[in-house]
């Protein structure tokens, strides 16, 4: 067989009348022998034939059959024209029609060679010799094939240079089918991939005087005709995948990220359920969530250490109360309360907002290991209430979110979202990055990019207070106190909340002074709500005044503040864990060493 690669022949045979029938069939017999030698196929090599005399017929084009079986039964069907010799028509019809990518033939670009093998036994009715060398200018290599009365010139008018390969006289029909097995070897040649060093990165294909490179599925072929390079499927953005995009041999697939499903669309995702295994073990509720899921109790319930079962509570801790400053829990019932100097609005629920001052405020929130999905959500509602506590806009209050782990990773900057509502939609959309504890490396990245102007800080020649808020659960893992210390001396006010197993000596390290003022301790996740009304005390000054009032707490109205607070705060530290019976008898202390005062004075 041929294995120089695929190739695009067209049989031009001469059956004018000066071709009787018995040496028509050699003709029949030549081309068959020819077809029997080649790979034929749509992706290898392929097959046409016209007859022609005064007139030119299509026997059967480049694209009709792809077996020997189907082009041998159509070469045996034909009926000999038997009139003239219009050799330069069959020559026209083969450029213009059996050549044509309509027909059959590959494209150019794809350098699969173009061959006409004409067979004639005289000379020429018409001109040769113009249309011949057209038909060579594009791209179609001619054998000339004459058999015993054929016209020598007009067969070296016709074929491709150089002639002596392209030309052949055969002195009798006879003689035919034995040149045909010369003939053979000369369209085939030699596998030129073989004879020299081809240089192609993936394949290289013969071809009867030359060879070209090809790439291998998925790939295309360089400039330089040679080498080959991935095709990226997913570069050109047209994919539609909602999360990511995988590029594999020329074609893409589509990927979920982790705690999501892949729909049977293949490009759309869902979050997987976890909470449907049955397995949660939770008590009252469970709420799935993209890495897992947590537990969630029932209204007055309290969820437990053990983070399934729950126990009642107080109806402040039990309930979604809304109240934005601090919840009264009373007998069966509760009621809501704001800070000295701002009204409960009429939804009995809503302060009086932090107008008076604006200030750009960075939030720098612990998203280790440590602190695990389900308390890693409750941070995101402590980040939110925090928001609502502020007047948002590009000229009020600006908010900007950091997370870190063992790497630093900006949410969004001061200057990304322009109300309340935008920066709290984007902290619920927040991903949860788990790994390690870098504290001193995320303070290192709040001074020196999210306080820049670059990120939508106001120059500090326009006086807004730089707030930065630092929130960790535990202790960190690289050194905090040199950029602790940088932060206060580029202005920036640091608040530091812990949680949990949060080391009290780092937060006191990162707070600015007075640090009792700036620092902020809970036990647990669940009962951070206090923890936000202090912040709120000390970030938010009284309406129409510059400054936070700092007010005696000695005055009678103080103390009796003081007292109304205490006992509130009292009662909803109701069978908490010794931190918060720790936290009880602190503040019974103070209050008898106010009373003590007082009765001093008098």
């Amino acid at each position: 067989k041929c294995r120089t690669g695929p190739l695009d022949i067209v049989f031009v045979i001469d059956s004018s009348r000066s071709v009787r029938p018995f040496e028509f069939e050699t003709m029949r017999r030549f081309m068959m022998d020819i077809i029997s030698s080649l790979d034929v196929g749509p992706n290898a090599t392929r097959v046409g034939v016209i007859q022609y005399s005064s007139q030119v017929q299509n026997i059967f084009s480049l694209k009709t059959f792809f077996t020997r079986v189907d082009m041998e039964k159509a070469i045996n069907s034909i009926m000999p024209l038997a009139q003239g010799t219009m050799t330069g028509l069959a020559i026209q019809y083969a450029m213009n029609v059996a050549f044509t990518t309509q027909e059959g033939a590959r494209p150019l670009h794809k350098k699969i060679p173009r061959i006409a093998i004409i067979v004639t036994d005289g000379r020429p009715q018409d001109r040769v010799t113009e249309v011949a060398t057209q038909a060579r200018n594009a791209g179609i290599e001619i054998y000339a094939v004459g058999i015993q009365r054929a016209d020598m010139n007009s067969l070296r008018a016709m074929a491709s240079p150089p002639l002596e390969e392209h030309v052949f006289l055969v002195e009798s029909f006879e003689l035919i089918q034995q040149f045909g097995k010369q003939f053979q070897d000369k369209l085939c040649g030699v596998d030129m991939c073989m004879e020299q060093e081809h240089g192609c990165q993936h394949s290289c294909i013969s071809t009867p005087s030359s060879f070209y490179c090809e790439c291998n599925p998925g790939h295309r072929l360089n400039v330089d005709g040679k080498t080959c390079s991935s095709i990226d499927a997913c570069a050109d953005g047209r994919h539609g995948c909602q999360h990511q995009c995988i590029s594999a041999h020329g074609s893409y697939s589509c990927r979920c990220r982790t705690g999501y499903y892949l729909n049977q669309d293949k490009r759309t995702c869902s979050m997987i359920n976890y909470c449907s295994f049955g397995n949660h073990s939770c008590q009252h509720e469970c709420v799935s969530i993209p890495n897992g899921h947590y537990c969630r109790c029932h209204s007055g319930f309290m969820l437990q250490l053990d983070g399934q079962s729950c126990r009642a509570t107080d109806l402040c801790n039990g309930v979604d109360h809304g109240c934005e400053f601090k919840c009264v829990s009373t007998e069966g019932s509760y009621h809501c309360m704001c800070p000295e100097g701002q009204q409960l609005q009429a939804d009995g629920k809503a302060c009086s907002k932090c107008g008076a001052g604006h200030v750009d405020l960075v939030m720098v929130i612990d998203g280790s290991k440590s602190v695990r999905p389900q308390n890693f959500e409750l941070v995101k509602q402590f980040v939110n209430r925090i928001v609502d506590l502020l007047e948002v806009s590009p000229h009020g209050t600006r908010v900007g979110l950091v997370q870190y782990s063992s790497r630093v990773r900006t949410e969004f900057p001061l200057n990304k979202y322009h109300s309340a509502d935008e920066i709290k939609k984007a902290v619920m959309e927040v991903e949860y990055m788990e790994k390690g504890t870098m504290t001193g490396l995320a303070l290192k990245h709040m001074v020196e990019h999210s306080f820049s102007e670059l990120e939508g800080a106001r120059p500090l020649s326009h006086n807004i207070p730089r707030i930065g808020l630092v929130f960790t659960d535990g202790r960190s893992q690289d050194d905090i106190s040199e950029w602790a210390r940088r932060a206060k001396e580029s202005g920036i006010i640091m608040f530091a909340v812990g949680v949990g197993k949060a080391v009290e000596e780092e937060l006191r390290v990162i707070a600015s002074e007075p640090v009792e003022q700036h620092f902020s301790y809970s036990a647990d996740f669940t009962t951070m709500a206090h923890l936000v009304e202090n912040f709120k005390l000390n970030i938010c000054p009284e309406e129409g005044k510059g400054e936070t009032e700092i007010r005696s707490p000695c005055e009678c109205e103080a103390l009796v503040q003081f007292q109304t607070n205490t006992v509130a705060i009292l009662q909803s530290l109701t069978e908490k864990n010794i931190l918060w019976a720790r936290s009880l008898a602190q503040m019974t202390a103070r209050l008898e060493d106010l009373e003590k005062q007082i009765a001093n004075k008098k």
